[in-house]
């Protein structure tokens, strides 16, 4: 599409209309494969017999010379408040024997307040517990609100942000990858377990309780 004279990859629908995430603005790179910005939908213009290039989304593979896209990752100092409309989460799972008796433990946390989930699994593994952990979140984050999720699962974050085949846990995976795509704007942050860090210790506080108690709390505000 056309942008104030320039040329730019926007994301669109298989019809080639774009598609307006939150406020009505459209990702949109200046070359395939580059850096995502926003434009208002309305300061695009369509070029008449452009192609429309493959969905450069991460896990939908490479084609038409088209580079991979990765939605934000990152590596930063851990938060405990969120700032402006955001929200933050933490999240985290456990399990006894690997496998055996799972949970997984979740925090959110933004302007509307507080609330956190502690859940029992049943049998699963450990990566099983990591991946629900942050598919709880998704499907509880308000969409179109940007939404950090801290993590000490670098699998989680590499089956969702890289363009890895998943060899176990297919389903849900798939199933996470989707929730993932749908919410918007998601950063995914890697912390370093068990290091001090307050709101990822009261994650793995509650995916123990959960494999300990074998209860579902469900979201508890607090």
């Amino acid at each position: 599409m056309r942008l104030r004279g320039s040329e730019v990859f926007a994301r669109c629908d298989e019809s080639g209309k774009p598609l307006a995430a939150a406020r009505g603005r459209v990702e949109i790179r200046y070359k395939a494969g580059g850096k995502a910005y926003h434009a208002n939908k309305g300061n695009l213009e369509s070029i008449p017999g452009a192609k429309l290039e493959s969905d450069f989304d991460a896990g939908s593979g490479k084609s038409s010379g088209t580079k991979t896209r990765k939605k934000k990752t990152a590596s930063k100092p851990a938060k405990s408040a969120p700032e402006g409309n955001e929200i933050i989460a933490y999240c985290d799972g456990a399990c006894s024997g690997n496998p055996g008796p799972a949970g997984l433990g979740a925090i959110l946390i933004s302007s509307d307040g507080r609330k956190e989930l502690s859940e029992y699994l049943g049998r699963g593994t450990n990566n099983i517990a990591e991946l629900t952990a942050i598919m709880r979140v998704l499907q509880e984050a308000e969409p179109g609100r940007k939404l950090e999720i801290f993590t000490d699962s670098k699998y989680s974050i590499d089956m969702l942000t890289k363009n890895w085949k998943a060899k176990k846990n297919a389903e849900l995976i798939d199933a996470l990858r989707l929730l993932y795509k749908a919410h918007g704007d998601v950063e995914l942050i890697h912390v370093r377990g068990h290091q001090g860090i307050e709101l990822n210790e009261r994650a793995d506080e509650l995916a123990v309780q959960a494999v300990q108690d074998k209860v579902d709390t469900g979201w508890v505000e607090c």
